[in-house]
């Protein structure tokens, strides 16, 4: 089950790589998250847990990510940047259930 995971998060990691930055959203800040910073994150835990490197310390900081989405997509008015960021949300939340499965 987990192997199936990782291939959905490679592809969805590869989908992310392929879409560009929504432009109006450098120097944002929604909700106290720079936008740049959430896309940067969002990404690079995703490859931590996709490569099997995710500390403690930073599986704590993925559960703080998952809510912080749930914080700014609200506040995002901007179609492409709505689903942009869904994209990335639902990129971490499939990081956080694998990362939890292996913790079984």
């Amino acid at each position: 089950m987990v192997d199936e995971k990782l291939g959905a998060l490679a592809q969805m990691m590869a989908e992310h790589m392929a879409r560009p930055f929504p432009p109006d959203f450098r120097g944002v800040d929604i909700e106290g998250w720079d936008m740049v910073m959430l896309d940067s994150d969002a990404y690079a835990y995703a490859t931590c847990v996709h490569e099997d490197l995710l500390s403690e310390q930073a599986h704590a900081r993925l559960t703080r990510l998952t809510s912080a989405f749930r914080k700014v997509l609200p506040a995002i008015d901007d179609e492409y940047a709505a689903k942009y960021y869904t994209h990335l949300h639902d990129m971490v939340v499939l990081s956080a259930e694998i990362e939890s499965r292996r913790k079984k």
